[in-house]
């Protein structure tokens, strides 16, 4: 099977499994990271369709989207993996990759990644902030009915995994303390390194215009 042919296989697998995301998770989500990893792969020796294909299905375990349990979403993937004409190695670099990437993981503790697993986390997490970022939030904040912003409301601080499944954000601005944020010192490339401190920079700048238009200040 030619890569082609590998590459439409699996983005008709992707299509089905996130048919029912939000527009924060959905199809063109997939795209935006899969370029993001494409570009950063440039930059690194790395099997570069491991790179593409675990950025396709990076989503297909994330129970928020898929519903289920993780572990019936990573045996699917693997079931599906099986059905590609790749050598062992690359199909278990796959599963590892997509199930480490994540930020929630990241909580309990530094996860080890080979290197097409850190460029996939670096091109999820570039699509996570900056103004794809920010309006990422907003939808993704509108799609589970959470506050716009509320003073009261302070950022959590989550030390696990499991705090940060038990306790979803409760504003979409503290969103952007309790993740979003955070990640531009967490990048692992230099590609991301570069392309998420402009990203970074921007989100600052957007919080401290919503902040001054809030309280009713002039810019």
């Amino acid at each position: 099977m030619q890569t082609d042919n590998i590459i439409k296989k699996v983005e008709q697998f992707v299509k089905e499994e996130i048919k029912q995301a939000d527009s924060a998770h959905d199809w063109w989500h997939i795209k935006r990271v899969c370029n993001n990893a494409k570009l950063i792969a440039k930059s690194e020796e790395s099997d570069t369709l491991v790179v593409e294909i675990a950025a396709l299905l990076h989503d297909v375990t994330d129970i928020k989207i898929t519903g289920g349990t993780e572990e019936v979403q990573l045996h699917k993937l693997s079931s599906f993996l099986e059905t590609l004409p790749l050598v062992a190695v690359q199909k278990e670099n796959i599963v590892d990759s997509i199930a480490k990437q994540s930020f929630r993981k990241s909580l309990d503790g530094n996860q080890e990644l080979s290197i097409e697993g850190k460029i996939l986390q670096d091109a999820d997490r570039l699509d996570a902030i900056g103004a794809i970022g920010i309006a990422r939030v907003f939808a993704y904040g509108a799609a589970k009915g959470r506050e716009l912003y509320n003073p009261q409301d302070k950022p959590q601080t989550r030390q696990s995994s499991d705090q940060y499944i038990k306790t979803g954000s409760t504003t979409a601005i503290n969103h952007f303390y309790e993740k979003l944020l955070k990640l531009k010192d967490m990048m692992n490339t230099d590609t991301a390194k570069r392309i998420a401190k402009e990203r970074h920079e921007f989100m600052q700048l957007y919080l401290n215009h919503f902040y001054k238009e809030w309280n009713g200040e002039q810019n």
